[in-house]
């Protein structure tokens, strides 16, 4: 699976559990550490969570290894790394005073709405 399909596989997970406004930026030719941010948020602390247990499960489900997830126990940031991927889940007002999509404003945004979803053969 190229790195853009589990990028879109990501975001079809989280917005199983409500993920509020995820955007899916490619930043490969402006990062040398990862290919593509996903970035979503919750309106709890615990929907956060939510969001990171089903991703990390179905994932897992998938074949995809998790490199590393930081800020779970809290649930206000957590950060996953798949490694052409790297996924910021947000508690919303967290989000926004961090702004991460402001920070790559120049990365190419991919449309991740449903209706623009590639076929799931």
């Amino acid at each position: 699976m190229k790195s853009l399909d589990k990028a879109i596989l990501a975001a079809d997970i989280i917005m199983e559990r409500k993920a509020i406004d995820p955007v899916l930026f490619n930043v490969g030719d402006m990062s040398s550490f990862t290919d593509y941010f996903l970035i979503a948020g919750g309106n709890s602390t615990r929907q956060v969570q939510s969001m990171e247990h089903h991703l990390e499960k179905k994932m897992k489900e998938k074949g995809f290894k998790l490199f590393g997830t930081e800020g779970e126990l809290e649930g206000q940031w957590i950060l996953m790394d798949y490694g052409d991927l790297v996924i910021h889940l947000f508690y919303q007002p967290i989000r926004e005073l961090y702004d991460l999509e402001g920070l790559w404003m120049d990365a190419p945004r991919i449309g991740i709405e449903n209706n623009d979803l590639p076929d799931k053969k």
